[in-house]
């Protein structure tokens, strides 16, 4: 039997699970389950603060500044120490940067927030939390490139094709354990939205990081060489961008959102230009249709927190049943995963997400029949209501996103410079959640033509069909436009990294990485996604 037949089968990422891979699929793990407090914090925003729908979405694409940075982060974990750690210091740092949040909304839950007024409390919390998820995806992103093996036992180099699915079914595991975290809160996280004070709920999740804890006590750093020197390009452009971001939130100018997005853009490219300068021409050009396309894919407009907020006031969904669909969404995203996720790695790109986004479109019909009645006709002539079509469209939808994650993070990883593991990723990942940013900004867009206040629900079917049409309308463009440039290539072997350090032989080792197969998080996101 050969090595590449031994691999194949439907369940075929669960063989990667062993102790190399468990740190960073208990990193995923913990951000999947750090949205044990979502509902509650949902509820708890509309109830308890003053903040709009359009102050929201504003919010919210801020939030996804730091995912935009990431490149800095990972460029940090590459090639700084901290402590004389270049993974476990850093997880211990974002563990406590979360956790540090947690307490934060609890205390502003629970009306101890001093000087403060707890929508400032929320809005810095919530920034604590993003950058300590960030640091974490960094270490965990760059441990996935670490844990397949480029060279057999005697050293000889392996199958490329075995190691790109290998690596694949490694970002298989990662979203898996992100959707896995996710799923163990998400029934639990409703229940307790319903039944106990949101102070108390928060206070719960504080020690959601001490997953973290335990992926940094089973590391086993790679020691040996040390880490390439820092790229001041990176770090230094990183800071400036960085410091020019806040100071467009600080002085919220007009447009400010839409000045930062292209002033990201701008410079993302640029990073990823001179990241790829070792990747050949022909593969270099495949990558950046890729990204262009998942851009696009990724930036469909949501429509805002608006449109849970109908369905709390008018189709009286309750904590308890949004924690019901959250736990089914996972559950089933993580059986597609396991099941569909070795096949989707080796479709065309561009096949994968068109079937995506038009079957998300379909999906997003009957949320929109609800919004013209549909559950009242249902409910009279058939016997169910809007609670058995939002179990039965949660089902069937769930799986969408996070199948869309893995062929875009196993090309990824296939192509991590050795050495720059963190920052390639970064770099990549920032791309993807800066189109995150983009639909928030285009979804302001939408509702200002579209204004939806609370209680004030008129203009939100127009909203809700406008953002499913533009996001289906971006993504097949994008396909016709730059599917014929993608092309699926093998696992080539991992471009030098860009440094100014000798080159020197090395002895082939088991903690070597094989070309590196998100989400998102995506993404994932996401990430969570988180």
């Amino acid at each position: 039997m050969t090595e590449a037949s031994d691999r194949s089968g439907p369940l075929a990422p669960l063989r990667q699970f062993n102790r190399r891979t468990a740190p960073p699929l208990l990193i995923y793990l913990a951000a999947g389950a750090s949205g044990f407090a979502t509902i509650a914090e949902t509820f708890w925003v509309r109830e308890q603060l003053g903040l709009g729908p359009t102050a929201l979405l504003v919010l919210a694409a801020w939030l996804t500044v730091p995912w935009t940075l990431k490149m800095v982060f990972g460029q940090l974990v590459d090639t700084v120490p901290l402590l004389g750690s270049r993974r476990r210091a850093y997880i211990l740092l974002g563990a406590l940067l979360q956790a540090a949040a947690s307490l934060a909304l609890a205390a502003a839950a629970a009306g101890r927030t001093g000087p403060m007024t707890a929508d400032a409390v929320y809005v810095a919390a919530s920034l604590l939390a993003v950058i300590g998820l960030v640091v974490q995806d960094c270490v965990a992103d760059a441990l996935t490139t670490e844990v397949v093996d480029r060279t057999g036992p005697d050293g000889a180099p392996r199958d490329p094709a075995v190691v790109q699915a290998e690596l694949g079914d490694v970002q298989v595991l990662g979203r898996v354990a992100v959707m896995g975290g996710a799923f163990a809160v998400a029934g639990i996280g409703g229940w307790a939205a319903q039944v106990l004070p949101a102070a108390t709920v928060f206070l719960i999740g504080a020690a959601i990081p001490l997953l973290s804890v335990l992926a940094a006590l089973l590391l086993r750093e790679a020691g040996g060489e040390p880490p390439l020197q820092p790229d001041w390009r990176i770090l230094g452009g990183g800071a400036a961008f960085g410091a020019a971001l806040l100071a467009l939130g600080l002085g919220d100018p007009p447009y400010a959102p839409e000045i930062a997005l292209l002033l990201s853009l701008g410079v993302l490219v640029l990073l990823l230009r001179r990241t790829m300068a070792g990747i050949p021409p022909a593969t270099r050009r495949a990558m950046a249709a890729a990204a262009a396309l998942i851009f696009a894919y990724r930036a469909a407009p949501p429509a805002g927190p608006a449109l849970q907020w109908w369905q709390i006031d008018m189709l009286g969904y309750t904590e308890g049943f949004f924690g019901v669909l959250a736990q089914i969404g996972t559950g089933l995203a993580i059986l597609g995963s396991l099941l569909l996720g070795g096949r989707i790695v080796r479709l065309p790109l561009a096949t994968v997400l068109a079937w995506l986004a038009v079957l998300g479109a379909v999906l997003a019909l009957p949320t929109i029949g609800m919004l013209f009645g549909l559950h009242h006709w249902t409910e009279a002539h058939l016997g169910f209501g809007a609670h058995t079509i939002g179990l039965v469209d949660t089902a069937l939808s769930a799986p969408l996103a996070q199948l869309g994650m893995i062929p875009v993070l196993t090309l990824i990883a296939v192509h991590a410079p050795e050495g720059r593991q963190a920052t390639w990723f970064a770099l990549v990942a920032s791309l993807m959640n800066l189109a995150l940013q983009a639909g928030s900004v285009f979804s302001r867009g939408l509702n200002a033509v579209f204004p939806v206040e609370r209680g004030d629900y008129a203009s939100l079917p127009a909203l809700v069909i406008a953002a499913t049409v533009a996001g289906l309308a971006l993504a097949l463009g994008a396909i016709a436009l730059l599917g014929p440039w993608v092309r699926p290539t093998a696992a080539a072997p991992r471009p030098a990294a860009t440094d100014s350090r000798p080159a020197r032989k090395r002895a082939p080792a088991r903690g070597d990485a094989a070309a590196p197969a998100e989400a998102g998080q995506a993404a994932a996101d996401a990430r969570p996604e988180p």
